[in-house]
């Protein structure tokens, strides 16, 4: 006889099986029923530990024991699995209201796995029991277990709306589910609502589930996307941590939920270390028993909300909870809404307390039969004595009962069953009192079967029971304003701030106010403190909101808001920019460039020490990146010195060390890509080098200052335009007695100027100060330096009302044009100490 072969496309086979699995998945295994909203393998540990009789009142027993007898029952997917399980209902901060009491170690919020199963011992809690309620007076269906050596439950009845007070969170096949934990007396009372009102809409039950009830705390900002989950049953939540700020200190006592405190603790280490987040000194936990408790130590003179608000950004005490309101309703998966879910949840327990009320009638009517045919033996207590002598067996005995009493086989066996002692007056009644009783609660229970309104009166009053029993304060906090990501320039105080980096890649700012105006020839006062070998080389104004660009000698531009620079004092060399840029080996910062606003409409003009020059649009710069990204193409061992913010028409003067300055348009320029490597400038000399870039200002002139200390103006008619790439003309002449040019300005008479030396001395001088002479001259002297120092850079201070206010409130210091003699210097630079 021959097998018939049945034949299938391999891809039709393929497709029935996976749909079998990814539906097997669903059912079975990821998603919670809506009814008692448990997943199969919490349901079946928590019948099994109550088929076991671990109830609250009784002894623990070995988890070990619970998982085998789970997994060789009902569960066949694994010790490791179950366990998992069986621990998760036993963490506080995991379940709301945990249905399984631990003992031993069950794992913490810092992500500590539990002890293995056999350390640890497990009962359920007394919550748990009101999940597990009846379930023997056949109020939910059974079900043959996996190798039909038993049965198990489809569903527990439930008395509790557990798929919303406690949540829950799996992944399926194709879907997922994210319903976060809500307060029980919250939902308790929108059921009762709704049980009154089967009518009420999401809004109306949302007056008593007011959102979400994390058992960690924290605080969910904004309403809006808890309205969107309730209505549509998926929207996203934003909870933040309960941060407070005490003795320039940041202490957080609630964290969000899920969030794993140990790595959350490892997480702002590391964003500390990377320098992400800003001021923090230490990070201690003081967690106890009693709660949680981190404490963040700040730095002396961080701002506690800025840091706070960077944690907030960049790191978990600020994380978005995205609800999925998914579970299994007639063996289906459906996305549902608040109503929906409470609704479900009414129906359940219409049927849970209707299949009770059938299984007690059914009892009752069952003990009254009975008692019934105990009354008539009694009322004949001597005939059926007397039928019972003579029969000569049982069988004989309940045959003659039944048809000489008109007695039931049922009563007849009763009677055979009933001990002498019954036959006495107190017992026989008893016996009566129990039957009118029972007749009672017959007429009773036949009265709820048919009012539906009874049944749901047994609905309202057994939820009303619960809340007195469970109920509890609310953990999470809700405010109405919805939670936007604050920017930390939203923190901070616009002021206009002096950044200086020195040549060995030192960086500080420091408030415009601390500098007084002097009138040109003054001897200044410390800008800042500098190793012997060091050279300040970038100085400028700005706003401390402004972003800064970090443009190295090697090509590249980095990224820095001007409020992480650090703030330092005028003595103070500042920070090393390694330490807040990720520079490359021999790489140094060459020109630090503000912006405050990335646009198309303007471009980053770039030129080199060869004289190459190039313009990139600014919008290619818009994207930091931690790591910087390539602003030129360098070659032949060239080096970016210099580089500034252009609009595409402006006219370029650029000038070189030697004293040669060449002014050209800046549309003799294309703009090209970040990695281009430019076009000729000016035809430089031998050893000549460029030092300085300006844009050109109708009515203005070049202000030149050279390494010691000589300086002058000239009227930018002077300096003929002409095609980029030319020799270039006579800037300033540099001899023995002024040294190189070490930087060139574009100012008017409103302007004011900043002179730096090597050695750290900074001067404030109007322009209006500086003589304006013709271009082929050496200069005058602005600023008298040391026999062993000298004139390293030169920066313009923009003028606008703020910079005028601050100005106005610094005590102007005048010092006369002519040499100061010993006595006037000192004075000079101790009042400068003393500020």
């Amino acid at each position: 006889m021959t097998e018939e072969i049945n034949q299938k496309l391999i891809e039709q086979n393929m497709k029935e099986s996976y749909i079998d699995y990814a539906m097997s998945v669903i059912t079975q295994r990821a998603l919670p029923n809506v009814y008692d909203g448990l997943k199969p393998v919490h349901r079946r540990i928590l019948y099994i530990m109550n088929k076991l009789g671990l109830l609250h009142t009784k002894p623990f027993r070995k988890s070990a024991f619970i998982v085998g007898r789970v997994m060789g029952e009902l569960h066949p997917h694994g010790d490791s699995a179950i366990y998992d399980a069986l621990v998760r209902m036993a963490q506080d901060f995991s379940l709301r209201y945990p249905l399984v009491r631990g003992q031993g170690n069950f794992g913490n919020i810092d992500g500590d796995r539990a002890a293995a199963p056999r350390y640890t011992e497990a009962k359920l809690m007394k919550i748990a029991s009101e999940l597990l309620v009846d379930i023997e007076k056949d109020t939910v269906d059974f079900v043959p277990n996996y190798d039909n050596s038993t049965e198990e439950p489809v569903v527990l009845p439930a008395k509790l709306p557990n798929l919303l007070i406690n949540g829950t969170t799996g992944i399926a096949v194709g879907m997922a589910t994210n319903i976060p934990p809500h307060n029980i007396s919250e939902v308790i009372d929108a059921t009762l609502k709704l049980v009154d009102n089967p009518e009420c809409t999401v809004q109306e039950l949302m007056q008593c589930i007011r959102g979400p009830d994390f058992p960690t705390g924290g605080l969910i900002m904004g309403k809006a996307g808890i309205v969107n989950a309730y209505k549509t049953g998926k929207g996203r939540v934003v909870v933040k941590a309960k941060a407070d700020i005490e003795d320039h200190k940041i202490i957080i006592t609630e964290i969000p939920y899920m969030v794993n405190k140990g790595l959350l603790i490892e997480s702002i280490a590391e964003k500390v270390k990377d320098r992400r987040v800003d001021n923090i000194a230490d990070i201690i936990d003081e967690s106890d028993r009693d709660g949680m408790r981190i404490v963040i130590k700040l730095k002396k003179g961080g701002d506690p909300q800025v840091t706070l608000n960077q944690l907030f950004t960049q790191t978990a005490l600020r994380t978005t909870f995205s609800m999925n309101l998914l579970a299994i309703h007639d063996g289906e998966p459906k996305i549902l809404n608040l109503t929906q879910i409470l609704s479900y949840y009414i129906t359940h327990r219409k049927d849970v307390v209707t299949r009770r009320t059938k299984f007690d009638l059914k009892k009752a009517e069952d003990r009254a039969h009975v008692l019934e045919g105990l009354i008539v033996a009694l009322d004949n207590i001597d005939p059926v004595i007397k039928l019972i002598k003579g029969a000569e067996n049982a069988d004989i005995a309940r045959e003659g009962l039944i048809s000489t009493f008109k007695l039931t086989k049922i009563q007849a066996q009763a009677i055979l069953d009933m001990r002498l002692q019954r036959l006495t007056s107190l017992e026989t009644a008893k016996i009566k009192q129990e039957r009118e009783e029972l007749l009672k609660l017959i007429e009773e229970l036949k009265g709820i079967l048919e009012s539906p309104q009874k049944i749901l009166d047994i609905i309202k009053s057994e939820l009303l029971e619960l809340k007195e029993k469970f109920n509890d304060a609310r953990r999470t906090k809700l405010l109405d304003e919805e939670d936007s990501i604050i920017q930390t320039e939203d923190l901070i105080e616009e002021e206009k701030v002096v950044i200086t980096a020195t040549y060995s890649g030192y960086v500080k700012k420091v408030p415009l106010a601390t500098y007084k105006q002097q009138r040109r020839g003054g001897r200044g006062v410390i800008g800042a403190e500098t190793k012997e070998e060091d050279v300040i080389q970038n100085v400028f104004t700005t706003s401390n909101l402004n972003q800064l660009l970090f443009f190295t000698n090697k090509g590249r531009v980095h990224w820095l808001k001007a409020y992480e620079v650090p703030t330092g004092s005028r003595y103070a060399r500042g920070k090393a920019m390694v330490n807040l840029l990720r520079l490359r080996d021999g790489e140094k910062v060459s020109t630090i460039l503000p912006v405050a606003q990335f646009d198309e409409q303007h471009f980053i003009t770039m030129v080199t020490k060869k004289g190459l020059v190039k313009k990139t649009s600014l919008k290619e710069f818009s994207n930091p990146r931690q790591g910087g990204i390539i602003s030129i193409g360098l070659k032949d061992n060239d080096e970016l010195v210099f580089a500034r913010l252009t609009s595409g028409s402006e006219e370029i003067l650029i000038g070189t060390k030697d004293g040669v300055a060449i002014r050209f348009s800046e549309q003799d320029v294309r703009p090209m890509g970040r990695s281009a490597s430019g076009v000729r400038a000016i035809l430089l000399r031998p050893q000549d080098e460029v030092i300085g870039m300006e844009l050109v200002k109708e009515n203005a002139s070049i202000l030149t200052i050279t390494e010691f200390g000589f300086g002058k103006r000239t009227k930018i008619e002077e300096y003929s335009k002409i095609k980029r790439g030319g020799k270039g003309v006579i800037n300033i002449q540099t001899t023995e007695r002024n040294g190189k040019v070490v930087g060139i300005k574009v100012v008017d008479d409103t302007d004011e100027v900043l002179f730096v030396s090597q050695k750290g001395v900074i001067i404030r001088v109007s322009a209006k100060d500086i003589s304006t002479i013709g271009r082929n001259t050496q200069g005058l002297r602005v600023m008298r330096v040391d026999a062993k120092d000298k004139v390293t850079t030169i920066a313009k201070i923009v003028q606008d009302e703020k910079v005028e206010e601050v100005v106005e409130k610094v005590k102007e210091v005048p010092i006369e044009e002519n040499d100061v003699d010993e006595s006037s210097e000192k004075e000079s630079v101790d009042e400068s100490e003393e500020e």
